[in-house]
């Protein structure tokens, strides 16, 4: 006689309710609040992507039972949250719970800066175009195949083949429309059919580290018909690209939900511009992404092991044409998505797009272009020359890895000033300060520095301050309840802005020149669009030139996307910039490490 099968248990599942969103998860036994709440879909910041190192995944438990625990690759020391909050990341469930999740978390993206212009718009020529075509209905003597008789009455417009996921649909909507419709072709191809007088759209994305940028175009016109900025999904899995990478090595699946993700966020962009205007996902015909090499590699679902250790090499740098619907993106039947070329290292497309967008400003100038952010893309341009770099910043400067740090998102510090023993603080939205943003980070290092509150070494000195207290052992400041800015926040704002000063010191030098050489210097990016130069140029995140030849320029790549978009000849322009651009790889230049060392400081 057999012995009966031993079969598994399944495993235990409490249930979590996230009471300030109204939504519930089962949590798997062994799980993390952090991660039971991502694989569920609600957000929780997680800059450090939850290991245990950052603090910013903080929640509240309001009833039932956790249990402490060391997630793999927990950093030893960690910061200590304030009182009653949780890491979510260390945190697993006892038992059903209830839990409220940190207002940093929650807050609505406001900058993401994606209505700045700069720059000259290029001739509008589109790769699409449209063409009206009415067919006579078949009969028994004229009974052509549809496909056929559809490239008849399209040659003249030079129409040879059709996408085959349009021929699939061909048929109803011939009939549907009553014989007369509206093509979209690509050179030759057909890649889409729709009713008459149906909108032709296009969109352009920025795919950010932190935020993804999306631009909807009238493809008949070249306006711009909406614009939309979220934060990247990514954001989850880590603020930082080597969290991301590493998150996709290691884990089984972690590429695939990498991937997951960013196709979201295109979907999420397409469905709410189109909705705006009335229109549909699938009126969209063509896309144009531009992205540092990591979210390009990872959007496609290219190999990303070479990105994570040296010499960085991408999988590809040329620019892609691929089907919309290969990558899972929505769209018209046959759309293609053109994928802007990389440079080199982690300099991507975004950099190529900057470079596009404000060439007129640069081209006959020795300048730096630099767009500022978690990976922060540099370029000399000297002589006609151009010589890139990318700059390991991190998250530091757009509020990741920082005690209280946040996304520019409403109750987020933007701005801080210190009148004596008083710290003033602006808030984004003029409500209670819940975290501080990039631009309030900037100026609150430039004030405590001019304040004396923290010397050159970086040391917070003042312990007879007002704002200035003892917690645990380490001295911060407090700029609002619950809102403070710690020593190991004032160590990683000085290696951020380290690695970008060291970047453009050796740029500069390599090139034989000294920092006053530098005609203009162009500051690209949401985050760059609203810091103080003053306070940037008292800190030493850039060199203390003339405020004339600073140019903060906003979302250029954004720009340089919709102008791809809208211009075979931009596209065409884009891949010569980025066969010009000389990469170098940062960390191998003579002189690194001094140059990192000796910018650490604020002198």
């Amino acid at each position: 006689m057999q012995a009966p099968r031993e079969v598994n248990p399944a495993p235990r599942a409490f249930r979590v309710r996230f009471a300030n969103l109204e939504r519930e998860a089962d949590c798997l036994e062994g799980e993390s609040l952090f991660h039971c709440a991502r694989r569920a879909g609600v957000r929780i910041v997680g800059a450090c992507g939850g290991r245990g190192a950052c603090g910013s995944c903080a929640v509240r438990v309001l009833s039932g039972e956790v249990e402490l625990f060391s997630p793999a690759g927990a950093t030893p020391g960690r910061r200590r949250l304030h009182k009653h909050w949780l890491r979510a990341c260390e945190h697993r469930p006892r038992a059903d719970c209830v839990v409220e999740i940190g207002p940093r978390s929650l807050a609505p993206i406001v900058r993401a800066d994606v209505d700045r212009q700069c720059g000259d718009q290029p001739i509008f020529e589109p790769a699409v175009r449209v063409c009206d075509a009415a067919l006579l209905a078949p009969t028994l003597e004229e009974n052509g195949a549809d496909a056929e008789r559809l490239l008849d009455a399209l040659s003249p417009d030079g129409a040879a083949r059709i996408d085959f996921a349009v021929l699939h649909d061909l048929p109803g909507q011939l009939r549907a429309c009553g014989w007369h419709v509206r093509a979209v072709l690509r050179t030759d191809e057909v890649i889409a059919v729709a009713p008459a007088a149906s909108p032709c759209l296009g969109l352009a994305v920025d795919l950010g580290t932190t935020n993804v940028a999306g631009f909807l175009v009238d493809m008949e016109s070249g306006a711009r018909l909406a614009s939309l900025g979220i934060e990247n999904p990514q954001a989850a899995f880590g603020a930082d690209l080597i969290s991301r990478v590493n998150h996709a090595i290691r884990d089984p699946g972690g590429a695939a939900e990498l991937r997951g993700e960013a196709v979201a966020a295109f979907a999420t962009l397409a469905n709410d511009m189109c909705k705006a205007v009335t229109a549909r996902a699938e009126d969209i015909s063509e896309i144009v992404v531009c992205g540092n090499t990591a979210m390009h590699h990872l959007l496609l679902g290219l190999p990303v092991a070479q990105l994570g250790r040296a010499p960085f090499v991408p999988a590809v740098c040329s620019s892609l044409d691929l089907k919309a619907r290969e990558l899972g993106i929505p769209a018209a039947a046959g759309a293609y998505v053109h994928v802007m070329p990389n440079v080199g290292g982690f300099v991507g497309g975004d950099h190529v797009a900057v470079l596009l967008a404000t060439e007129p400003e640069w081209r006959d100038a020795t300048a730096i272009v630099m767009d500022i952010g978690t990976n922060t893309e540099i370029s000399l341009i000297h002589e006609g020359a151009i010589t890139s770099v990318s700059s390991p910043s991190g998250p530091a400067l757009e509020g990741g890895h920082i005690a209280c740090g946040m996304r520019a998102a409403e109750g987020a510090i933007e701005k801080v000033r210190i009148e004596g023993s008083q710290i003033a603080i602006q808030v984004i939205g003029n409500v209670d300060a819940v975290g501080l943003c990039g631009s309030g980070v900037i100026d609150l290092v430039a004030s405590l520095r001019m304040a004396g509150i923290i010397d050159k070494r970086g040391w917070i000195c003042r312990d007879d301050h007002a704002a200035v207290r003892d917690s645990a052992g380490q001295r911060e400041i407090v700029l609002a309840p619950d809102v403070v800015f710690t020593q190991a926040d004032v160590r990683a704002v000085q290696l951020a802005k380290a690695a970008i000063r060291a970047g453009i010191e050796l740029l500069v030098q390599r090139a034989g020149l000294d920092e006053t050489a530098i005609e203009r210097v162009l500051i690209a990016g949401a985050f760059g669009a609203y810091i103080d130069l003053d306070s940037a140029v008292a800190i030493g995140l850039v060199p203390g030139l003339p405020r004339e030849r600073f140019r903060q320029v906003g979302n250029a790549a954004g720009l340089g996307a919709r102008m791809a978009l809208t211009s075979v000849s931009a596209r065409a322009r884009a891949k010569r910039l980025a066969a010009e651009c000389r990469y170098i790889e940062l960390g191998t230049m003579a002189g690194f490490q001094k140059a990192l060392m000796r910018r650490i400081g604020f002198d």
